[in-house]
């Protein structure tokens, strides 16, 4: 899971928008540094922004039973809450910082339209 990405979870009752954090982490890593919690890292959260709620693809459960005229059809759709990660925040690492964007300066532009 890393920043800006955004996934489905089990449906949570929370407003679409709204900034919920999780601090129920388990494993918190970057690069070669990796904690694993015990069952859970101490001090480690993220916080993540409420895009809305929605429900899956139909699931078909059907039951059979040969020789006995027995058979049950239904359908299941699971709900979910999809949300944006915003910050990963854990202890020992620092948080990632945005890229900075570069600016050409002005005789850089002319030589390259050269």
């Amino acid at each position: 899971m890393t920043q800006g990405q955004v996934l489905d979870v089990d449906k949570i009752e929370v407003a679409e928008g709204a900034t919920i954090e999780l601090d129920r982490v388990l494993v918190v890593g970057e690069g070669d540094k990796v904690s694993v919690g015990t069952p859970t890292v101490e001090g480690a959260k993220v916080v993540a922004t409420s895009r809305g709620d929605g429900r899956g693809e139909k699931i078909i459960v059907f039951k059979y039973k040969p020789k006995v005229r027995y058979r049950r059809k239904t359908g299941h759709r699971q709900a979910y809450t999809r949300l944006a990660i915003d910050e990963i925040v854990a202890p020992g690492i620092a948080p990632e910082k945005p890229a900075r964007k570069r600016t050409r300066s002005k005789k850089e532009e002319s030589d390259s339209g050269a």
